[in-house]
């Protein structure tokens, strides 16, 4: 007789427990009669149609990939998500979750194939959980496709950021192609999410589409410094902005402005990545309407003007620099939005 082998994963670790056989490397149960079957030596010839019920080992592929999923375990749950996928080839969850743990795991090289890889998969998830999701599940399926999207572009996105700030100056331009590259095709993950939410579902989840499409704008914007045509780059920005609007009356357009401001929230340009952004204009708006209202805010503005350009020359580029401002900054700007500091487009007054 020979030792038992676990049918779900290979493993010859089953332990008896209870009254059951359970694999201990995945927690799949065997009854005894199910155990007599997996040590029968040599080969049984079967005639006829034989069904094998997989059920009750899906369902413990899927309790295992959902615990690793939960607790971050990104080689756990991408293995047995891996393992779902070849049972169950309709399973929107296993489709999405396999290029969503392989792209948490990719290196820098690997950031623009992982973001690519993203894309590609969104059109077909959207249409296995159309066909195989009861339709009064589907909201809730798709809420969790699109935070995690957007979770998973925004992690790529500022590990690409944050190496290209860290690259030595004296070589920096020579990487700043590669830069945008990466940063292209994660931005494209937000409109491609909208577009295939749209395609498949048409208006019903317009709402959760214009959110996509509000995401790929922000990532849009914090790279379109970099281009050469800015131009272009501009009206792709100002087309998803109309498609917002379908499903947002109240949007307002960006206003993509890629010139170098002559008397901008210097630092908070540096943090942000764009002197045109709901920070930036909170900020400036506060600069205007209240610290120039003082002879004391005036002489802070007067101060900081001679101070932080020079700030930011030397170190605006850099993650420390970044992540020295950002917390103070952020605590402020939610300060003064609780204030009633709006954060829509703004005009500096001077």
């Amino acid at each position: 007789m020979k030792a038992l082998k676990c049918e779900m994963c290979g493993s010859n670790d089953v332990v008896k427990q209870e009254g059951f056989y359970v694999c201990q490397n995945c927690g799949t149960k065997y009854s005894v009669e199910e155990a007599k079957k997996l040590m029968i030596e040599g080969t049984v010839d079967v005639k006829g149609t034989v069904k094998v019920d997989t059920s009750d080992e899906l369902k413990n592929l899927y309790e295992i990939a959902r615990r690793a999923k939960d607790t971050g375990n990104s080689e756990n749950a991408l293995k047995y998500y891996d393992m779902i996928l070849v049972k169950d080839p309709s399973s929107w969850e296993a489709n999405f979750y396999v290029v969503y743990f392989r792209a948490r795991s990719c290196r820098i090289i690997e950031i623009e194939s992982a973001a690519i890889s993203i894309s590609n998969c969104l059109s077909s998830v959207f249409e296995l959980v159309r066909d195989n999701v009861p339709e009064d599940k589907q909201m809730e399926v798709t809420n969790e496709l699109y935070l995690q999207t957007t979770e998973i572009a925004d992690v790529l996105f500022d590990a690409s950021e944050s190496n290209y700030n860290d690259t030595d100056p004296e070589i920096k331009g020579k990487y700043t192609q590669e830069f945008v590259d990466r940063a292209y095709a994660i931005k494209q993950i937000m409109y491609d999410f909208g577009d295939g939410l749209e395609d498949v579902f048409g208006d019903r989840f317009g709402a959760l589409a214009s959110y996509a499409w509000k995401d790929g704008i922000r990532l849009h914007q914090r790279y379109i410094k970099y281009l050469n045509n800015k131009e272009l780059n501009k009206n792709q920005i100002l087309e998803y902005a109309s498609k917002v609007k379908k499903f947002d009356a109240d949007y307002q357009s960006p206003n993509v402005d890629t010139s170098t401001p002559t008397n901008g929230c210097y630092v908070a340009t540096a943090v942000y990545g764009s002197y045109n952004c709901p920070e930036v204009w909170t900020l400036r708006r506060f600069r205007d309407n209240t610290l120039d209202a003082t002879w004391y805010g005036r002489a802070f503005i007067q101060t900081y003007y001679a101070i932080s350009p020079t700030l930011v020359k030397w170190f605006g580029e850099t993650s420390w620099f970044k992540r020295l401002w950002r917390r103070p900054l952020d605590k402020l700007v939610t300060a003064l939005r609780c204030k009633g500091v709006e954060d829509t487009p703004y005009q500096d007054k001077y």
